[in-house]
């Protein structure tokens, strides 16, 4: 049976996992990404130690992976990528190089929504928007029921719009990107500042807030606002069906989406007068960008499959003409 490997490769850590044909993962492998300041080839080494892991028993037909960054239109290159070192790097044949194995490249918001697509919360939905919150913000356009990569490929790159200006400092080099008000980072900072520990995580603070802590509640309902605040912009600009959150934050569930709908309806121009838009968690929370990493790999490996089987028959057909 063939192997397909999807690995999500964002701020902090690395997500590897073998996915069924029906996006069921079968087996993961984590690690933790070396840092933003690091040499290129520390996170490589990350992103196969994790491949590794899982291709133990069998060699993988194809791996995909879903990278935090500006990926190119060709599917080639990380442009940039404001918390990983990738500038102009040539990931995909570096990798397939380096692993043996057919290998496809794509941003890591992409890769969610084709998961949410074939499996989960887009489903048939021909327009919506997908936001991931991370570390930062990703987000991804389905036009047609399809994922809309925009003429250099890397369209949806919401997390740096700018919201305030004048404001935060934005690890991509902007001022007032909407990630810094509405992210993992942003709800870390906000407990920091209000008396949190400074080692503190998103996951305690999302338990913290299911247990009733009034500074981590607050620090959701001011992202969740943000959250909402920047969606009804995205909503004006696109008018979809659905708005999906992904990512590692939105595990938190209602303690972030609940706010993130008020601010939503009450910003949102016309509210009373359109369909507002669901906004749901998505199916496949945070496995989604690997989910959908391997789906990438399966389809580009079964069209090239298709494509050579043509050939060798046309090729045999030419063969046999007198």
């Amino acid at each position: 049976m063939a192997l397909f490997i999807g690995v999500d490769i964002g701020g902090t850590k690395v997500l590897a996992a073998a996915v069924s044909t029906t996006g069921r993962v079968l087996r993961t492998a984590h690690r933790t990404t070396p840092g933003r300041r690091v040499e290129a080839s520390l996170i490589e080494d990350a992103l196969t130690e994790a491949v590794e892991e899982l291709s133990t028993t069998r060699r993988p037909s194809a791996i995909g992976i879903a990278a935090a960054g500006f990926v190119d239109v060709q599917g080639e290159r990380v442009r940039f990528a404001p918390h990983l070192p990738w500038r102009d790097e040539g990931v995909r044949a570096r990798l397939a190089e380096r692993w043996n194995a057919p290998v496809v490249l794509d941003n890591d918001a992409n890769c969610a929504a084709r998961a949410e697509i074939a499996y989960g919360a887009v489903g048939h939905s021909q327009y919506a928007l997908v936001v991931t919150l991370g570390t930062g913000i990703g987000g991804a356009v389905v036009i047609d029921g399809a994922v809309h990569r925009g003429h250099n490929g890397m369209a949806g790159e919401f997390g740096h719009m700018q919201v305030v200006p004048n404001g935060q400092a934005c690890e991509c080099g902007g001022i007032g990107c909407w990630e810094r008000y509405c992210s993992g980072n942003a709800l870390v900072r906000f407990v920091q500042a209000n008396g949190g520990r400074q080692d503190i995580t998103g996951p305690e603070i999302t338990e913290a807030a299911r247990a009733g802590d009034p500074v981590a509640l607050a620090a959701f309902a001011e992202v969740g606002e943000w959250l909402g605040v920047g969606v009804s912009n995205l909503v004006e600009a696109f008018d979809p069906e659905i708005v999906v959150i992904g990512g590692g934050v939105s595990a938190a569930d209602e303690l972030l989406l609940a706010p993130a709908r008020v601010a939503l309806r009450a910003t949102l121009v016309g509210a009373e007068h359109r369909a507002v838009p669901p906004l749901v968690r998505a199916s496949l929370g945070p496995e989604a960008g690997a989910i959908g990493a391997a789906y990438l790999a399966r389809e580009r490996f079964r069209s090239a499959g298709t494509r050579a089987r043509a050939r060798r028959q046309a090729a045999r057909g030419t063969d046999r003409r007198p």
